[in-house]
């Protein structure tokens, strides 16, 4: 076992002093905390760049997993970084995956204290290596968004990483794609040979679509139906198209009657958003269509036996980013992190109009 330094006695931090929900940005705080204490699996990481994401705002306002683990103040948020490897538990050092030194990008363990802080505790095996062509900002703007948009597409609609034949030039709706999930879902998509028509509501968000790869892009604020028809065409009179995959990375209830209409006969509707209220399920039942949850933290909140599969995962995106493949979704870099720039970027978050991912970096005022 590697331990961490005994000199450090504490480290600073952003988070909440208080139990959630809170709604107000002035509870996040500079706060100055004790050093992790390291599980077996654990790696003692230091953060150098965060990104940040509306699950973050979602469990300051309290609509995160039901999980009593969450609610200890003070909680430290933030599940997405790039660091370098400080001190290791016994396990992770038996793997003989890890050193000290090396660098490292996680989402973490949403059960566990979060990345907002200058060092903090990750399970080895939810770990992965940065791509060697980012810094540290561009790096830490992929494990979240990157691991969500793989797993949604490659393990819950059953869809190949690779091109294949069967994939080649099928549709993918995707509805939300100017987002953080959406932009890594683009390119993952498109390099598996599907069509992508992205959804997004203005010119800059639209742009976006278009420079990661889209297809199209189509108006979400509009009905789906005639904008599909326009692109795509009616495969009968009175018809409406039909398409085999919907990935929906924005609002569950929102687009539901759109989807339930629009998904093909033994298609699949992916969502990552929680609903609201009832999907009224019966609208699939005819059509015998799949919907499929992608939760990114579900192996680390139930502990599957899977748990490496994520370590391979964020190796293997950034593989395909040092070989040009896929690209960081870094759009917005509020500078080093702090309370004041967490704030902001919560505020730019709920605001509901963000484009690619926010990421902080560097400890600074």
């Amino acid at each position: 076992m590697l331990l961490p330094d005994p000199s450090l006695e504490a480290m600073r931090a952003v988070g909440l002093r208080h139990h959630l929900p809170i709604s107000d940005l002035e509870a996040l705080l500079d706060l100055e905390l004790p050093i992790p204490e390291l599980r077996p699996h654990d790696l003692l990481v230091r953060v150098e760049a965060i990104g940040v994401n509306p699950v973050d705002t979602k469990l300051r306002a309290g609509k995160g997993p039901a999980d009593d683990r969450l609610h200890e103040p003070p909680l430290v948020l933030g599940f997405d970084c790039c660091g370098v490897v400080e001190a290791m538990g016994p396990l992770a050092t038996a793997s003989g995956t890890w050193r000290v030194g090396d660098r490292v990008i996680a989402a973490g363990d949403v059960t566990r204290q979060g990345c907002n802080a200058e060092l903090v505790a990750l399970d080895h095996r939810l770990s992965g290596r940065p791509p060697q062509s980012l810094g540290a900002a561009e790096a830490a703007a992929l494990p979240l968004t990157g691991l969500t948009a793989w797993e949604g597409l490659f393990e819950r609609l059953g869809l190949s990483p690779e091109p294949t034949a069967a994939q080649q030039d099928q549709t993918l709706l995707l509805i939300g794609g100017a987002g953080g999930v959406g932009s890594m879902a683009i390119q993952l998509a498109k390099r598996a040979s599907l069509r992508v028509i992205a959804t997004a509501s203005r010119p800059e968000s639209q742009a976006w679509c278009h420079e990661l790869g889209a297809d199209a892009v189509i108006d979400h604020s509009q009905p789906l139906a005639p904008q599909l028809v326009a692109l795509l065409g009616k495969p009968d009179p009175g018809s409406t198209p039909s398409i085999p995959w919907i990935a929906n990375v924005a609002d569950t209830d929102g687009y539901w009657d759109q989807m339930a209409e629009l998904v093909a006969p033994q298609g699949a509707i992916l969502a990552i958003v929680g609903n609201r209220g009832p999907l009224d399920q019966t609208l699939l039942k005819a059509k015998s269509a799949r919907l499929c949850w992608e939760f990114m933290f579900t192996r680390a909140q139930y502990g599957t036996p899977d748990l490496e599969q994520q370590g391979r995962i964020l190796s293997r995106i950034a593989e395909l980013v040092d070989t040009g493949e896929l690209r960081s979704t870094a759009h917005t870099n509020l500078g080093p992190i702090n309370a004041a720039n967490l704030r902001k970027a919560h505020a730019q978050l709920e605001g509901g109009c963000t484009v690619g991912k926010v990421v902080l970096s560097g400890w600074g005022l």
